[in-house]
């Protein structure tokens, strides 16, 4: 009896899956994303009007006009004077410098101290998490802009002073976020794999952790560059941010503290309103689309 004919099975191996395809199916998402790609291409007009400013704003914003004390809208002030003669178009243009580099710098720094706490809380749990943990507890049970308020008063009010102050209270969201992403990626085969190679614990935290706790750290550092221009906003408003003949959009709306301001000279307090609208909505829109990009159950 003739013996029945086995076909030959091809070994079933596992797809090689390319490093960079995670990133490239998170911009297809993201470019899917209409409003936030819209938002990114209003944010990038913002960072190009900030960094050629000197180019675009059409006379000195520090320099007054004897002839135009809060002077209305007019071909040679196209937005207009403040109450002391000074171009409103040409400080805005200049406001958007500050505004955008209390955003970008605030942010920058609570992300790094965050995701360096958050990175050694996750990592090395026990007493470390739990010291780290409580600290990060107890900065985010004292209401962050009364805790703002505070210290600025005390240390005084400047761009610098804005930036540190902004950037060393806002890490705990940060801090969070982190360290529940490293406690679940200490478990994973791949780390388990660099402690055995003999990687140290720095390399296993920030070279092959790390990049896989990126996402919701860009998330937060987006978010967080939105709150942290309101945040300056509020305090230069209050004369306790930015001061002036420095101009940031915060400060340029001061002027506009009283009635008389509000009901007869709006050219002083709308342009500078809209600015901050129209950037902290662009960022926040930004950020919806990063967070949908980088979000492993959104469909391509």
């Amino acid at each position: 009896m003739a013996l029945p004919q086995i076909k030959h099975i091809e070994p079933v191996t596992e797809p090689i899956i390319d490093p960079k395809s995670y990133w490239a199916l998170a911009r297809r998402r993201f470019m899917r994303h209409k409003l936030a790609v819209v938002s990114l291409c209003v944010l990038a007009v913002l960072v190009l009007i900030a960094i050629f400013a000197n180019q675009l704003a059409p006379m000195s914003p520090y320099i007054s006009d004897p002839t135009a004390f809060a002077a209305p809208p007019s071909p040679h002030h196209l937005l207009g004077t403040d109450l002391i003669g000074r171009d409103v178009l040409s400080r805005l243009i200049f406001a958007s410098r500050i505004s955008l580099s209390v955003g970008i710098v605030s942010s920058s720094l609570f992300v790094i101290i965050g995701t360096l706490l958050g990175a050694v809380a996750g990592y090395y749990g026990g007493w470390v998490d739990t010291v780290v943990m409580r600290f990060t507890d107890m900065v985010l049970s004292f209401p962050v802009l009364m805790l703002i308020l505070v210290v600025v008063s005390v240390v005084g009010p400047s761009l610098y002073n804005v930036m540190a102050v902004i950037g060393l209270i806002g890490w705990p969201g940060v801090a969070r976020l982190v360290r529940s992403s490293f406690l679940s990626l200490r478990e994973q085969d791949f780390v388990e794999a660099a402690k055995a190679s003999g990687a140290s614990n720095a390399a296993i935290m920030f070279k092959h952790m790390l990049p896989n706790a990126l996402g919701p750290v860009l998330v937060a550092g987006t978010f967080g560059a939105a709150s942290s221009i309101l945040l300056e906003a509020g305090l230069s408003f209050l004369g306790l941010g930015v001061q002036p003949p420095i101009a940031s959009w915060g400060n340029m709306l001061n002027d506009a503290q009283s009635l008389t301001v509000l009901h007869t000279m709006p050219w002083l307090w709308i342009p500078p309103g809209v600015m901050i609208v129209v950037a902290v909505l662009a960022i926040n829109f930004v950020g919806d689309g990063i967070r949908d990009a980088l979000d492993p159950r959104m469909q391509l």
